[in-house]
């Protein structure tokens, strides 16, 4: 028994043994991240199926749920009755081994009955159940062990049992949404599965049944299908069960994932342990003062490894979508910038892969230096408005500049340095309507801004292509910056001189007319009169969080930003118990789980962080770490996801998860580790 259940000095030590992940003692009140998906080079676009692991609910069992694909369970009876439920068993799962793609559990559905699962998403087409079952009891044991998928959403079709084969056909629905239509991005659906078991099970130990009824051969809709396996376990001897489930394309040959699927089970998924242990061996290893940060630091590498996808359709190189499980248009559709900064973050444990998802724009830039709103393998999402298109927040020369400095790629920067120099130029040409030297938001201006909706300013006070954008202007300082730091790189001497020109120049204008000293903060100035007015007197002073980029940008002097940090810091504004809302909190706008209104957005505190940094105050910094990771270490252990934004007020997330610029966390859990 000493060996199942380890003291806590020897979980202790576990936890710190590397590589972390694969020496894990996580229960349902851990902050462990449990959706999976397959690995980056065995994934793909148009047929992708991912899993979120639901060990955490007492009133469910310890399944795997999918978006549409219905849920994958195991349950068990030893005598009259089922154990399904957390609640029912003798004691809950235990996760020791998680990556991205796989996971290590065990759990006892009866005392003395010690069940271990390996879980592996082998590919987008195929993922893997294998099932131990260890009699530790001095007496042999009965009991049947059920496989069983079920969809309560969208029933099963054209289901059958074929017992030569130890497999069960089938096919589900993937009913496109809006979004995936109106931008004519590809699809599966109906989707065709199989339910292959074990070879040498389709003997008399097994029942196969849909809709809880013994299946005669096939059955036109059923909501579950159901496949039982007896096992006789002598005291100390184990039996074993392997379950895939697959998927494939209706017009493709069923016969060859079929024969795919029984080759898959004599896989050493151990093997696979091996090489996410391999891919996370490059990451920073901090020491925090807790161990849930571990777990959360850990847990934030995973989701963004998981959302990378291999060359496919337009792309020649990786990329990523927002979330793989669950699927929705809007988040599969490709990449844009503000996601992308996650990626200051990824090039820790993937440097090609970080380069190469930003070569994905280069390769579809504009000949005059256009860059797309999003872009995809099967999307381009350029969104026409008012003559222009509509491209996104330049953080583009920012970015590469970051992951250079982080992989020290000279070829990468070469490539990038022109590209980066190509946009921003495309940029204060389109983007400077009065040719006065400060930028406005163009094309569809709202969504080029990322903050596309509720914001005070744009609801309240006008169109974004009215005013003098100070966090734009504060973006292109930051890219002049990186411009001038690749252009002195490569020896550019005379470029680089030049940038610097544009830099001065910017940050003259900005802290000339967009400073306020008599609330010590930055805002947006109306177009013409370069202004704080521009309906109603002082309209345009709303307090939003985009008024300390200046201190990110390097925009600020020692007073600003003296001035912001005191803004920065007052509870009832903006340091609220879990971070830096998006709006300050005494806004009569002020909504802690709205959108752009209020909730907490971690990639912009990151940005804050970046300039408390800069500015020296460190501690200042740390604590923003805190607050920030409190909240989503909470959330995790709530139900185990990351999410789009958080609320700075209470512990709560919405409306997005699994969703990708949350893993930045990582980045600034590292930078505040790196000043101790």
């Amino acid at each position: 028994m000493f060996l199942l259940f380890l003291t806590p000095l020897f979980m202790s030590r576990a936890q710190e043994a590397k590589p972390y992940l694969s020496n894990l003692w996580a229960g349902k009140n851990s902050p462990l991240y449990t959706t999976y998906a397959a690995a980056m080079e065995r994934s793909e676009f148009t047929l992708d199926e991912g899993y979120h692991f639901v060990f955490y609910d007492s009133t469910r069992g310890a399944d795997f749920v999918t978006d549409n694909a219905g849920q994958w369970g195991l349950a068990f009876r030893k005598g009259p009755g089922y154990v399904h439920r957390l609640s029912e068993m003798f004691r809950e799962p235990v996760i020791t081994t998680s990556y991205s793609d796989i996971a290590k559990y065990f759990y006892f559905p009866f005392e003395n009955i010690r069940v271990d699962v390996t879980f592996l998403v082998h590919s987008s087409r195929a993922a893997i159940q294998d099932v131990v079952i260890t009699n530790l009891g001095s007496e042999s044991a009965t009991l049947d062990v059920v496989s069983f998928l079920q969809n309560d959403k969208n029933p099963f079709h054209r289901v059958e049992y074929r017992k030569d084969d130890c497999a069960i056909a089938f096919s589900h629905r993937e009913p496109p949404d809006n979004w995936v239509k109106s931008h004519a991005i590809p699809y599966v659906d109906p989707v065709f599965d199989l339910f292959v078991f074990s070879q040498g099970t389709a003997d008399s130990s097994v029942k196969v049944e849909f809709d809880g009824q013994v299946s005669a051969g096939s059955i036109d809709s059923v909501q579950t299908i159901t496949v039982t396996k007896k096992f006789d376990v002598k005291p100390g001897a184990a039996g074993r069960l392997s379950v895939i489930r697959a998927v494939h394309r209706p017009e493709e040959d069923q016969a060859k994932f079929l024969a795919e699927a029984h080759a898959l089970m004599g896989e050493d998924l151990d093997g696979y342990v091996k090489q996410n242990e391999k891919l996370y061996s490059t990451i920073p290893v901090p020491r925090f003062d807790d161990p849930d940060k571990d777990m959360m630091y850990w847990s934030a590498f995973t989701l963004m490894r998981q959302v990378m996808l291999p060359p496919e359709g337009k792309c020649s190189y990786n990329y990523y979508v927002f979330s793989r499980e669950p699927q929705w248009g809007w988040g599969h559709g490709g990449q844009v910038f503000h996601e992308s900064l996650t990626m200051l973050a990824y090039a820790y444990m993937d440097a090609t892969g970080a380069m190469n998802s930003q070569r994905v724009y280069r390769e579809r830039q504009h000949r005059d230096g256009y860059i797309n709103y999003r872009t995809g393998s099967y999307l381009d999402e350029t969104i026409p408005h008012n003559g222009q298109l509509t491209t996104s927040a330049p953080w583009y020369a920012w970015q590469n500049w970051e992951i250079y400095k982080i992989t020290k790629d000279k070829d990468f920067l070469r490539e990038m340095y022109q590209s980066s120099k190509s946009f921003y130029n495309y940029y204060v040409k389109n983007r400077d309507s009065d040719a006065d030297g400060l930028c406005e938001w163009g094309a569809h201006a709202v969504l080029e801004s990322v903050r596309d909706g509720l914001v005070a300013v744009w609801d309240k006070v006008g169109w974004p292509s009215n005013f003098e954008a100070l966090d734009l202007n504060c973006m292109l300082v930051q890219e002049a910056k990186a411009l001038r730091g690749m252009a002195l790189e490569l020896g550019l001497t005379y470029e680089a001189g030049g940038w610097q020109k544009e830099e001065n120049e910017r940050i003259h204008k900005i802290n000339d007319s967009m400073w306020d000293e008599e609330t010590g903060f930055y805002y947006h100035i109306d177009k013409r009169t370069h202004t704080f007015t521009h309906k109603k007197k002082n309209d345009l002073k709303r307090e939003e969080i985009i008024g300390f980029l200046p201190m990110w940008a390097g925009v600020a002097d020692e007073h600003r930003a003296k001035r912001l940090v005191e803004k920065l810091t007052d509870p009832k504004k903006f340091w609220r118990p879990y971070g830096v809302p998006s709006l300050s909190a005494d806004d009569p706008y002020y909504n802690p789980k709205g959108y752009w209104n209020g909730p907490l957005w971690v990639e912009w505190n990151y940005l804050i962080q970046r300039g408390l940094l800069d500015y020296g105050y460190t501690k200042v910094a740390n604590e923003l770490v805190n607050k920030v990771a409190a909240n989503m270490i909470a959330q995790l252990k709530k139900d185990h996801n990351f999410w789009e934004f958080y609320s700075p007020d209470e512990q709560w997330a919405g409306y997005h998860k699994t969703y990708i610029w949350a893993g930045l966390i990582a980045r600034m859990m590292m930078d505040v580790a790196k000043q101790e």
